[in-house]
């Protein structure tokens, strides 16, 4: 059985899309705002990193990794990732770091052009890294310490974990409160305690809708798409620890489940249901979401998307409960755990097949290169492509190729469904 010819596209927008520009854009105008009159401390904080912390000691907070999938999806990445290259940092490592760089040393930022008035991102006061990603946030952070003389401090979590012991939470723990002494002197002031536990509060708030959003994808056809997701991701990224947030996701949820009870799909008939493993193609989301539409294809749930949903924090346990959700988050884990966690979302989500994304530069979120895809394959009689491609870096990235195998996996999973 062949597939049809794709067909021609029209997207249905999500509603609550226009009340995320806004609360996104009032953000960066509060940063920018912070940084030009000194009104507050910045600082600049991984996207898994302390937050609520620095929120419990008046900081604002702006995510260098939100920036860099800016640069991918305005597609400015791979013209600035050979500045960062000039200065030694190699290609093979991060396309954020190396695009975030160039982007700095170019003094080019597509906040300048989403938002007229700001140069781009604020000047920071301290960079907070935890390494529950990868170890090039460290580097990333110490390259901006040296530029700008500031405070780095951190965390370094454990990889590859499997149970979780009080060791785990202990170390991290204990790191955690290891910094705040660094970060009352540079915020001049004491960690508020009450502000701390209501950040963490809000967080888990937030991540509880966040997640609701994400599983809502299980309903058959489903209301939102991966493609969908790394836009409504947004405040989940960035605004964890603020009401706004919450606020938002409790708008979007309502909308998401409107379309449930109305039958209404991400896209028109829903034939085929995938599941996304790791990064997005940021120049590319279009252009993929577009043509699994086309061939009546569903990609609905992703290992990238759930990177913010943090069940484990606790505001009556501040510490110990943060320490314990970056040490739960799936890229931090052991194959063993990973593969037990993609079963339950084959499960989950009714999936009929799986795409990996291998990241040229982001090793530590391509999950395919210890012979997952072909165990999941065997397991589910499911059928299982590699994408070869980056986040940011488009010149490892065949369009032609990708476009080419997805057909024929679509056409893989059609002649298997027909059987």
């Amino acid at each position: 059985m062949k597939t049809e010819q794709p067909k021609p596209v029209t997207f249905k927008k999500i509603n609550a899309t226009n009340k995320m520009k806004e609360i996104m854009e009032r953000h960066f105008r509060e940063l920018d705002e912070a940084s030009k009159t000194k009104s507050r401390k910045v600082a600049w904080c991984t996207s898994v990193g302390p937050a609520e912390l620095l929120r419990g000691m008046g900081f604002l907070v702006f995510y260098p990794e939100n920036h860099g999938a800016m640069l991918g999806s305005t597609r400015m990445a791979t013209d600035l990732i050979p500045l960062a290259n000039a200065l030694g940092y190699s290609p093979d490592i991060c396309s954020y770091l190396t695009a975030d760089i160039g982007s700095y040393l170019k003094g080019a930022s597509p906040i300048s052009k989403a938002y007229p008035g700001i140069a781009g991102p604020p000047r920071p006061d301290v960079l907070v890294y935890n390494t529950n990603q990868c170890r090039d946030v460290h580097d990333w952070f110490s390259y901006y310490g040296r530029e700008f003389n500031v405070p780095v401090v951190g965390i370094q979590t454990h990889r590859g974990v499997g149970d979780i012991s009080k060791a785990h939470i202990d170390s991290i723990s204990n790191q955690l409160k290891a910094i705040v002494p660094q970060l009352e002197e540079v915020a001049g002031r004491k960690l508020d305690m009450d502000e701390f536990k209501n950040a963490v509060g809000l967080s888990r708030q937030c991540t509880d809708l966040w997640k609701e959003v994400l599983e809502i994808a299980a309903n058959v056809p489903s209301p939102l798409t991966f493609f969908d997701g790394t836009i409504q991701m947004g405040p989940a990224v960035v605004l964890r620890g603020e009401q706004v947030a919450v606020d938002f996701y409790k708008e979007l949820l309502a909308e998401l489940k409107q379309r449930v009870r109305d039958g209404v799909g991400a896209i028109d008939d829903e034939q085929f249901r995938l599941y996304w493993d790791g990064m997005p193609i940021w120049g590319k989301l279009r252009e993929l979401s577009t043509q699994f539409a086309g061939l009546n294809t569903c990609v609905l749930a992703s290992t990238y998307c759930s990177s913010w949903v943090f069940p484990a924090l606790d505001p009556d346990d501040p510490f110990d409960s943060m320490a314990r959700a970056y040490i739960e988050l799936f890229i931090v884990r052991d194959e063993n755990y990973k593969e037990r966690y993609m079963e339950d979302q084959i499960n989950r989500y009714k999936i009929d097949g799986m795409i990996f994304h291998d990241a040229k530069t982001c090793p530590n979120n391509s999950n395919n290169r210890y012979g997952m895809p072909e165990r999941l394959t065997n397991k589910f009689n499911m059928p299982t492509l590699v994408i070869n491609g980056d986040l940011n870096d488009l010149r490892c990235y065949s369009e032609e190729q990708a476009r080419t195998n997805i057909e024929a996996f679509i056409e893989q999973i059609a002649e298997k469904k027909s059987r």
